[in-house]
């Protein structure tokens, strides 16, 4: 059974890669990123969906539990977190006495958006059973609410994992929690949220570029909807998507999730092609708020240390105890 709730009613298999361009191919600006980077002591985590220029300048680059499973064990005293701001958020929850600063704040995501820490209170309230799983692209005072984090590429870990005499309640995205039923069995109540961007991919638009190339395999995100999965070789999370396309035969693929991964596809698997899904509207897809983070950005972030991430001693205690609980499930034995 799915249950869907509104919410404008209610209100890692892998760390993450290494990268970094050799100084000598750098301009001026890169130069002075990687010398602040080094005087401040400084480690820059870069989300895949970056901007290639900062995926290639970043320490590590990966998806939401391989950056916070890095940024939980690093010994840098600044985290420069390239990504979006619950990203950053989860840094500074897991390293409290540390600055963390992200390029852009305003670099936000619908995700978060759509499901405010009071409305998600009150939907909780109506049910003492509930277990929360949360997906990770929330706000802090969202992760404080939930029983236990989760991301795309762990999810279906997590929800197996839940206890079998509660009620699941999965926030925020009712496409991924769709998908995490399908492969569990497990019945929950799916919040009423979505990834802009993903659901951009129709049908129509993925049925034509497979036409275009009927020996791809079509490799899709979870946040997709059901009818762009049902067309899909492959679904999984960003970092299960480069194993995937290691492991994998075929010589070319169309990738459909945000269009900065097929960078770091390509710099991984060199000898293969990597098809970009479109949309209905264009040949391509990418999130408006990955991309508004810049070189530019990142620089005078570093240079000012701002804007940095702050949080509440209450808030962080009460938001680390669900992610501490994904990290220990997650390194678990399959």
């Amino acid at each position: 059974m799915i249950e869907l709730v509104d919410g404008q009613q209610f209100g890692v298999d892998r760390m993450p890669t290494r990268a970094g361009t050799p100084p000598a191919r750098l301009d001026a600006l890169g130069r002075e990123i990687l010398a602040l980077k080094k005087r401040l002591n400084a480690v820059i985590l870069a989300h895949n969906y970056q901007v290639p220029e900062i995926q290639d300048l970043a320490d590590f680059v990966g998806d939401s539990l391989g950056l916070s499973q890095q940024a939980a064990k690093t010994s840098a005293d600044v985290i420069v977190f390239c990504g979006v701001h619950f990203m950053a958020e989860t840094a500074k929850i897991l390293n409290p006495g540390k600055i963390v600063v992200l390029p852009d704040r305003d670099a936000g995501c619908s995700l978060e958006e759509s499901c405010p820490a009071d409305k998600l209170a009150r939907l909780q309230a109506t049910n003492p059973k509930f277990y929360t799983v949360t997906y990770i692209n929330c706000s802090a005072e969202v992760k404080a609410l939930s029983d236990v984090i989760c991301t795309s590429g762990n999810a279906v870990k997590i929800v197996n994992a839940a206890p079998a005499d509660r009620d699941l309640l999965f926030v925020p995205d009712e496409n991924l929690g769709a998908w995490v039923m399908e492969q569990t069995g497990r019945p929950m109540t799916l919040w009423r949220g979505n990834c802009y961007a993903h659901v951009e991919f129709t049908h129509a638009s993925i049925s034509r570029i497979r036409q275009d190339h009927p020996g791809a395999p079509i490799v899709a995100h979870p946040e997709c909807t059901r009818a762009v999965r049902l067309l899909a070789d492959e679904i999984c999370s960003t970092e299960k998507m480069v194993t995937y396309c290691k492991q994998s035969a075929a010589r070319e693929f169309i990738i459909a999730t945000e269009a900065g991964m097929l960078h770091r596809l390509q710099r991984e698997c060199p000898d293969k092609k990597f098809i970009p899904a479109p949309t209905d509207h264009c040949k391509c897809n990418e999130c408006r708020f990955m991309k508004m983070n810049t070189l530019e950005k990142l620089h005078d972030c570093m240079l000012n240390l701002a804007p940095r991430v702050e949080l509440s001693p209450e808030i962080i205690a009460r938001a680390r105890a669900p992610i501490e609980r994904m990290l220990e499930i997650s390194a678990r034995p399959a």
